[in-house]
């Protein structure tokens, strides 16, 4: 990417940011944004990545309080206590518990899922949450770009890995779900298939968008293997809209100001970024739908680009010969 590319890169990530801005302005002044009301889900068990701050936080504390066991994987261990704490106290729910899991490092991930296997308990919902935003280049433990190597292999390693224990938990009519948080960003995100961790030229911006343009494909595309399988599994994207949470400590200074003097109004808060994650986990309208981009609790349309199924299947492809899980799409589709 050249330095022209990724001014470009930056122009339409704040355009975008803007546009979903205004259009939350303007549903504040017409009344604001409804509390959805979720059915109680007791007896499921829910893991939420990156549930100790913000969007996650507010998501594993909804799921807490319709009932269900929720494990909220992280790497920030400091805050760990704490916020299961605040949470239990918070929901009146004693099972809540946090696990060890950096998203940034293969063995981690692999690691956490060994020990919830070894707790014996079912998976219902999976919620890919975490995530990093136009940080300065660095890589991850194994070599990935942060952006990428987080926020969009991290979740495809972990989804991978825990589909066994979701298809063991799900069943005709109460299926299991996975529930992965892209965004508006995702519309001005490129695929750029020969430079994934953008080596040439890093653009933070470009990064992010593509992370998050990564996780839409990654998500039909598993649809469309779960369904071919006819697995008791679905899985959805969510887009929480602008939220004001503390990922935008790296952004440019313009926006972090707006944040500061207008985020209790322009932006939503946390737990309203929440309430389309959560739809996706419980919501009786998505049994047995999967494949689906979801905006304030409502089917809405991604990119076009990320209906194209040929792009679905080269990204999934690359992505198991990265992470070295194996690819069952030829099997599963062309066999």
């Amino acid at each position: 990417m050249s330095p022209l590319s990724a001014a470009r890169a930056a122009l339409r990530v704040y355009a975008a940011g803007a546009a979903v801005v205004l259009a939350q302005l303007l549903r504040r002044c017409l009344g604001g944004f409804a509390e959805p009301v979720f059915p109680p889900q007791p007896d499921r068990v829910a893991i939420v990545t990156g549930g100790t701050d913000g969007i996650g936080y507010a998501t594993a504390k909804q799921l807490a309080r319709l009932g269900m066991h929720v494990i909220i994987a992280g790497n920030n261990d400091s805050k760990a206590q704490d916020v299961v704490r605040r949470l239990k106290e918070e929901t009146l729910n004693d099972k809540v518990e946090f696990l060890y899991c950096d998203l940034a490092s293969l063995t981690s991930i692999r690691q956490f899922v060994q020990k919830f296997q070894k707790k014996k308990i079912p998976l219902h919902v999976l919620v890919n949450n975490a995530g990093v935003m136009m940080v300065p280049q660095r890589k991850t433990r194994d070599g990935f770009e942060e952006h990428f190597g987080l926020n969009y292999l991290g979740h495809f390693v972990l989804t991978n890995l825990l589909l066994d224990c979701l298809k063991e938990a799900g069943r005709p009519g109460r299926t299991a779900r996975v529930v992965t948080v892209s965004s508006a960003t995702h519309y001005v995100g490129e695929l750029r298939m020969r430079d994934l961790h953008g080596s040439r030229c890093y653009s933070p911006h470009g990064a992010y968008a593509q992370s998050k343009l990564a996780l839409v494909l990654f998500t039909y595309h598993l649809q469309r293997l779960l369904a071919a399988q006819g697995s008791p599994v679905t899985a959805n994207v969510a887009d929480p809209g602008v939220v004001d949470t503390d990922l935008y400590r790296h952004v440019f200074w313009g926006t972090r100001l707006i944040q500061k003097m207008l985020g209790w109004w322009a932006f939503k808060t946390p737990d309203e970024g929440a309430w389309t994650s959560v739809y996706a986990a419980v919501t009786p309208d998505l049994e047995g739908i999967g494949g689906r981009y979801l905006y304030n609790e409502k089917e809405t349309k991604s990119l076009t680009v990320t209906y194209d199924r040929d792009l679905q299947r080269q990204l999934w492809a690359t992505s198991c010969q990265m992470t070295s899980i194996p690819d069952v799409t030829q099997d599963t589709l062309l066999g």
